[in-house]
Order: C-alpha cells, then sequence, then structure tokens
C-alpha cells in the first residue's frame, strides 16, 4: 500500500487544495484506520470555509465519511478490518457522564473531524480515536450513499425536529403552525422529519429556489424571505389568528435567521436551532423575558441517538435522493466547494476511489 493518499487541505478563507499526505497510523489503542467511500460537503464547513469562523490552515477537511476498516487499535474488540463503518462528525469516549446520559456530543473527549486538532474524512484514509464509543457497523436496510447522511445532516434534522415538538402533546402538534427557516441539506432532513409531527401548517422559508422547490415537492408551503418577508410575516399571522409560530426550527446559523425566528414566534411559543452559530444572539433578555421564549440550542449528539435515527432514515431515505445527484471524485473538491459555496448544487459528495 502507498505510503501517501490524496486529502483535501483547507489553505484560508475560499481556498482549499488536495495534497499528498501521509496516510494515517494507529496512534492510540482504541484507534482504527479507514478508508474512506464516501465522504460528503456540510453546510457547517462553509462558516470556515468562506472565514466567518476563524481558523487554523493545513489540515484536512471533512466530517462527513463512509468506509472500511484497515487497521484496528490493539484495545478495538467491537470491529475488524474489512467493516464497513459510518462515523459522527465528532468523536465520543462512551465512558464520560455525558456519553451515558445520552449527551454524546458533549463528550469530555470528543473531537471534532476535520478541524485543527483531528484530520477529517475528506482524504483516501482517516484515523479515527476511540472508535469503540464512536462509530457503528453499517446497518442493513440503507443504501450505501444515503448513509452517508447519518454522519451529521439526518440524524441534526431529527434532532432539530424533536427538540420543536418534544414539550408538544400529539393534540398539540397537530394543531400547530410551523416555521422552518434555511432548506440546505440538513433543512430539508429536518422538513421529513416535522412531517411525521403532522403540523396543521408547515411553512418553509428560504431565498433559493432550487430549495425552495424540494420543499414544495416534499410538502410544505414555500416562502422566500428576501423577495417577501412582509407577506411571510402576514401570512404567520393569518394562520394563527395573530399569535405566531408555535415552533420555529432555524438551520441557517446566522443571527439574522436567529431574529426572524424571534420574530414569527407566538409567545411561549418553541426555537429549535442547530445552525452553528459564530455571532451574538439577536435578542435581549428582557425581550426573551417578555415572550416567555423557549429555546433549544446547539450540536446533535449523533451517537447517541444513532439507532433512532437510522430507523428513521430507512423509512425516509426514498424521499432524499436528491442528496446524491451530485457525486464528485476526490479530485475535483475544490469545485464542489465552489458549487456548493454558490449555492447552485444541494448537496456535494465525494468518492475518493474515483
Amino acid at each position: 500500500m502507498s505510503q501517501t493518499m490524496k486529502a483535501v487541505v483547507f489553505k484560508g478563507p475560499h481556498k482549499v487544495v488536495i495534497e499528498d499526505r501521509p496516510v494515517p497510523k494507529i496512534q492510540e489503542d482504541g484507534d482504527i484506520i479507514v478508508k474512506v467511500e464516501y465522504t460528503a460537503l456540510c453546510g457547517s464547513e462553509l462558516h470556515v470555509f468562506r472565514g466567518h469562523q476563524a481558523s487554523e490552515t493545513d489540515f484536512i477537511m471533512g466530517h462527513e465519511f463512509t468506509g472500511r476498516i484497515t487497521e484496528v487499535g490493539k484495545a478495538v474488540t467491537t470491529f475488524k478490518k474489512g467493516d464497513l463503518v459510518v462515523s459522527p462528525f465528532t468523536t465520543s469516549c462512551g465512558e464520560c457522564f455525558y456519553c451515558k446520559h445520552g449527551f454524546s456530543s458533549r463528550c469530555e473527549k470528543s473531537l471534532l473531524f476535520g478541524c485543527p486538532k483531528l484530520d477529517g474524512g475528506q482524504a483516501e484514509y482517516v484515523r479515527i480515536p476511540t472508535a469503540e464509543g464512536t462509530v457503528m457497523k453499517a446497518p442493513e436496510g440503507v443504501e450505501e450513499q444515503a448513509l452517508v447522511l447519518m454522519a451529521d445532516i439526518f440524524p441534526t434534522g431529527m434532532f432539530a425536529a424533536k427538540n420543536g415538538f418534544k414539550e408538544l402533546s400529539k393534540e398539540e402538534a397537530e394543531e400547530s403552525t410551523v416555521v422552518l427557516l434555511g432548506l440546505g441539506p440538513v433543512g430539508l432532513c429536518a422538513l421529513v422529519n416535522i412531517l411525521d409531527y403532522k403540523p396543521k401548517n408547515l411553512l418553509a422559508v428560504d431565498s433559493v429556489d432550487s430549495r425552495l422547490k424540494q420543499a414544495r415537492d416534499l410538502g410544505a408551503e414555500t416562502w422566500n424571505f428576501m423577495s417577501d418577508r412582509e407577506g411571510l410575516e402576514k401570512r404567520v399571522k393569518e394562520l394563527t389568528n395573530g399569535r405566531g409560530a408555535d415552533v420555529v426550527i432555524e438551520v441557517v446559523g446566522l443571527s439574522p435567521a436567529l431574529k426572524l425566528g424571534y420574530d414569527l414566534l407566538r409567545p411561549w411559543g418553541i426555537i429549535s436551532s442547530v445552525g452553528v452559530h459564530n455571532a451574538e444572539i439577536p435578542w435581549t433578555g428582557n425581550q426573551a423575558y417578555n415572550k416567555n421564549l423557549r429555546v433549544q440550542m446547539g450540536r446533535c449528539p449523533v451517537r447517541s441517538i444513532f439507532a433512532e435515527a437510522l430507523e428513521k432514515l430507512k423509512q425516509k431515505q426514498h424521499l432524499l435522493g436528491f442528496m446524491f445527484e451530485k457525486v464528485m471524485p476526490l479530485s475535483e473538491a475544490p469545485e464542489g466547494y465552489d458549487l456548493f459555496d454558490k449555492m447552485k448544487v444541494q448537496k456535494v459528495v465525494f468518492e475518493p476511489s474515483k
């Protein structure tokens, strides 16, 4: 086997390059090495790519990937060479307080793939620390390309929807008016999960025509906030006797989106946000107090909810084929980033073997 591999390396805002890098080796007894089969580009990576989130450079990008194990550390007993696995976008030990209580996204030893501290999966090979607490074997019943959605975006979409409805009874959910802000890949994964709660009204909001069409095809009423924000606000009031939305689900990761959600929400309403935010929260404590605002924000604990999300994906994967319309060789990653950055494609998946 070659001692080097091709990898997508971050060089600064709006610049990724393909470089030859050493094939990773086992460093700790709990590590595994995986030969990557599919690796996807996630919207949260655009925060770094666009320079919105300050970052060091020269690390391998990518936190959504699947692949086959080529090497296992001495302490690894659950997996063996040749196993097809999917890895959540963060590592988890499986032993700390947070892992044991279902909060694996805040594992005390957690590392994010595709950052200065841990090289990511947009490469031919990737090292996975604390593998037994992190990765999952590929299950039956999920198409191979669809499996990459389990690394991040599908569980995150399910998590966003679940947090929006968890305090509502079945009857309240079915009488609710819900606004979904952001129709990128995570937003559309959230949408197909929201439908399970059968809200009376579901308004899906974005500014990209292709995304709005996709949401309409999935069953939502769509609004372009750039061209008709006033109409959106009027429609929400119209549907709720002037109260405002019962639930807002935000997957954009920008303060103006959170502010729009706050403005559309009724008193005692719920904001469920899984967007990656780098700016200040756009409401004051007094505004939150006066609206009895209920907010759930943060990173999805993929490893903790993997089994539940997997069953959902088995039911929903036939709705998500559009996610795989742009499968590219890893060598074309700079072009893939450009297409995704300009919102010309819904999702980009790289196939390192091509």
